[in-house]
């Protein structure tokens, strides 16, 4: 039995995705859980199989209603009980200022907080903690509870319900392989959820980081290392170190399968057969391509020339010469990966005769340069925003990527390929970077830098050939 049909079996029923609408509501608005579940995510994934099945959708609407109440009403509870306790609750131990931020946040606004809150992703699951423990009257917190979730619900579910309503006719997929796209869905989640928790957990306020910080302090040359970098002010780049190790892992033993097997894999040809079986509309195939002419060499040129500029006439060449490292170097090792391995392409247009596919390069070359600039940008925000940066990078990334199996000029290994790739080499430019405290790149214009990559963006794409 292939992967994709036992993941079908193994698909939740009609009733447990119900259930699971329900739950997610209520772990996403419950105080202190709420703050670490990718809840969008889960809700929109799970939602989307809801109605690829069928299920009722007012049946969804009112578990998704339920679970925010009682998740809410449970956050209030616990902060009406334990006001004196709460702060030493973790992870509220560990950062008190999203306490103080939802303080702030319920004085500004009062009993209207608790409505507002359920819409304002940094604080909602600590408004009804904080109304609790400032003693908001428990009728009035009951009325905004039920209102706000009423509102809520539709607005999260209903996206994900019409997704998967409508998925099957706008591709025409064939019924056959239906469970491909629903484990590459799955396999995206679970990989979104894991890159979440995982950054955490290896920043400074994590359990892993924490963990390795102590086991360091018991060596004598890890903790010479380790307290060099905390007298400096400055954080062990763990995240750095681990996406190295594990990126240069998953290529080193990606590669020897490729180099080693005889033509493309199994899972290599049921998703290319997946693309080719597709009836693709009109704007579909324009979006590919441009996807395609904005991810070769005149693309990847227009979108940071001018960001090149600015760090140039502001002086910041250490940081330009980073980027244009990592840049570089990604071109380097794609031209001696695909000359060295030598794997043939699925198709072979006109403009690409010559190229072969190991590893894609526009996958690769859309990790370093959206990988780079997540974490560059990450750098100058607070603590509690960073994650949106490398969220942003990957849904930049993702679309790219996709777009090779859609124009049907890579397997799905060479994207693998060159993503592990990306990540090597933005792990690499990272490590250098942060051998020593930088100066920030503050204040950046980067409302101007956007626009004027787009416009010459788009000037590449309508006058530019593909190369």
């Amino acid at each position: 039995m292939s992967v994709p049909d036992l993941l079908q079996q193994l698909a939740p029923s009609p009733g447990m995705l119900v259930l699971l609408i329900g739950a997610i509501a209520l772990l996403e608005s419950l105080a202190l859980i709420g703050l670490l579940l990718p809840g969008v995510v889960l809700i929109t994934a799970v939602a989307s199989l809801a109605g690829h099945q069928d299920v009722g959708v007012v049946v969804l609407l009112l578990a998704a209603f339920v679970g925010a109440v009682i998740g809410d009403g449970l956050s209030f509870v616990l902060g009406y009980t334990q006001r004196e306790r709460v702060g030493r609750i973790w992870p509220l131990s560990r950062h008190p200022d999203w306490l103080a931020r939802g303080t702030g946040f319920f004085r500004r606004y009062g009993s209207l907080s608790v409505f507002l809150g359920r819409f304002v992703g940094p604080v909602r699951p600590i408004i009804p903690l904080v109304a609790g423990m400032l003693q908001m009257k428990p009728g009035a917190f009951l009325w905004a509870n039920l209102v706000s979730a009423a509102l809520w619900a539709p607005t999260y579910v209903l996206p994900g319900y019409l997704l998967g309503q409508t998925w099957q006719q706008l591709l025409d997929i064939p019924p056959g392989l239906e469970a491909l796209l629903v484990t590459m869905g799955i396999v995206l989640v679970v990989l979104i959820v894991a890159f979440s928790w995982l950054r955490y957990q290896v920043s400074r306020s994590g359990n892993v980081y924490r963990l390795i910080a102590s086991i360091a302090r018991q060596h004598p040359m890890l903790r010479r290392a380790w307290l060099k970098r905390s007298e400096q002010g400055s954080e062990v780049p763990l995240a750095s170190w681990l996406l190295l190790i594990f990126s240069l892992g998953g290529l080193s033993g990606l590669t020897i399968a490729v180099i080693g097997q005889e033509g493309p894999f199994t899972l290599d040809l049921e998703v290319n057969a997946f693309f080719a079986s597709l009836t693709l509309s009109a704007p579909t195939q324009t979006v590919a391509d441009i996807l395609a002419r904005a991810g070769d060499l005149y693309g990847i040129f227009a979108l940071t020339l001018p960001w090149g500029i600015w760090l140039l006439l502001r002086r910041h060449t250490v940081a330009l010469a980073h980027i244009a490292a990592g840049l570089g170097g990604i071109a380097l090792l794609n031209t001696l990966g695909k000359a060295l391995i030598g794997r043939p392409r699925p198709e072979t247009p006109e403009y690409l005769m010559g190229s072969l596919a190991y590893p894609s390069s526009h996958a690769s070359a859309a990790v370093v340069l959206y990988g780079l600039a997540a974490a560059f940008v990450a750098e100058e925000l607070p603590r509690r925003w960073r994650f949106w940066a490398y969220w942003l990078a990957i849904a930049l990334t993702l679309p790219m990527a996709l777009s090779r199996l859609v124009i049907g000029v890579h397997w799905l290994t060479d994207l693998l390929g060159g993503g592990l790739l990306g990540l090597l080499v933005c792990a690499l430019v990272r490590l250098a970077w942060q051998r020593q405290p930088r100066l920030s790149l503050t204040p950046c214009p980067w409302q101007a830098l956007v626009v004027a990559s787009l416009l010459l963006l788009a000037a590449r794409v309508a006058w530019l050939p593909l190369v």
